[in-house]
């Protein structure tokens, strides 16, 4: 807690908005999509869609392969105090929803489907993509598939076990956007990325859930925004951006939302 607060402090004073953007590219996108303030039909949706969860008071017990919870001693939760604690905000669902539509992605993988609240933004905003997200705890992806399809989602894939077990069973040579969302671990998103450099192509994204969550995830986004692979990086400070695009000079943002 002390170190998402100092490092939020830090990021305060670097932060900016669109002003202190001289990239065209990541100007528009900030402009256009981040900073988007259209209200979408669609989010009407999102919002029951987490609300029906923060609603269920059912008990299940977790499987964690990640890096655990720091709120919660047992493994025993409701779905009411996951959806609350570690689901997927309806501000960030709505900008997850936004920027599948400006980039109009085909291919999604998201690592960590969790309850599906990010799951689903994806999904509304990218009808005609192919989304693929995979869990690790059996009992939440059973309650995320039963919620996808009680709102007529249909272009999702849940895929269960761990992230380095299922990724090489994925058929996809090509992502336009991974979503790592689970496991906020230094060494095992280190390897996650490098593990799916190979199906990158030029305009690929990668978002990077809570990169300043500990110290070891703020050394590891470093380290990804160094990687000569990587052009444009934004830290938003709960999401880490990272681009591949050829045509741009290495830069890095540091962007309020």
């Amino acid at each position: 807690m002390w170190y998402q607060l100092a490092a939020y402090l830090k990021f305060l004073l670097k932060s900016k908005n669109e002003h202190g953007v001289h990239s065209p590219f990541v100007f528009d996108l900030v402009t256009t999509c981040f900073y988007d303030k259209t209200k979408y039909s669609d989010y009407s949706k999102l919002k029951s869609y987490r609300n029906s969860l923060l609603k269920n008071r059912s008990t299940v017990t977790i499987t964690d392969f990640g890096s655990g919870s720091k709120m919660f001693a047992s493994n025993k939760r409701t779905v009411q105090q996951i959806a609350k604690t570690s689901g997927t905000t309806l501000k960030r669902a709505k900008l997850l929803y936004r920027l599948m539509r400006y980039f109009e992605v085909t291919t999604v993988l998201e690592l960590g489907t969790s309850l599906g609240i990010g799951t689903y933004a994806m999904a509304l905003g990218s009808p005609k993509a192919e989304l693929t997200s995979i869990e690790g705890c059996p009992a939440i992806v059973n309650i995320a598939n039963h919620q996808l399809n009680s709102f007529k989602i249909e272009n999702t894939t849940l895929k269960t076990g761990a992230f380095s077990e299922v990724l090489p069973t994925l058929d996809a040579s090509n992502w336009d956007v991974i979503f790592f969302d689970g496991h906020h671990d230094k060494d095992a998103t280190l390897n996650y990325f490098n593990q799916l450099l190979p199906t990158i192509h030029n305009d690929s994204l990668f978002i990077f859930d809570d990169i300043h969550w500990s110290k070891g995830m703020t050394e590891v986004w470093d380290l990804i925004k160094n990687h000569p692979q990587v052009t444009v990086t934004i830290d938003t400070f709960f999401w880490g951006f990272v681009f591949f695009r050829k045509e741009q000079a290495k830069q890095h943002f540091t962007i309020r939302l």
